[in-house]
């Protein structure tokens, strides 16, 4: 499956943007999705997760409450919207795609490249 994120941009704290990870090639359905985060000069970290369906949502401490995790299948595509955006949320996010319930980076075959975010203060 062939991954595209897309949506990032220059923010102010406080404001919000709208991940998309669209796919292409095979149903995103059939796949875990992550949103995962690398700032500069650190290790890319899991972000959130959404199950096959979409019933299952998991997310790092540190976004819960303000970013949520969503599908549409019908549309192939997974979101992360970020609301109540921080300068440390500045990061280049990428979406990935896994057949197993995971935050690790290493269980997801399937990665679309980056999107930047820069959160200004």
């Amino acid at each position: 499956v062939q991954l595209q994120a897309s949506g990032g941009g220059l923010v102010q704290a406080g404001d919000s943007l709208r991940l998309s990870c669209a796919a292409s090639g095979r149903t995103l359905s059939n796949y875990v999705t992550g949103w995962f985060r690398q700032a500069p000069g650190k290790e890319r970290e899991f972000v959130a997760g959404i199950s096959r369906n979409g019933g299952i949502e998991d997310y790092e401490n540190s976004v819960k409450g303000r970013f949520t995790i969503s599908r549409d299948n019908a549309k192939n595509t997974v979101y992360l919207q970020m609301n109540s955006l921080k300068p440390e949320d500045t990061a280049v996010y990428s979406c990935g795609a896994s057949r197993l319930w995971t935050r690790m980076t290493t269980q997801y075959a399937y990665w679309g490249q980056g999107t930047l975010v820069t959160v200004s203060s």
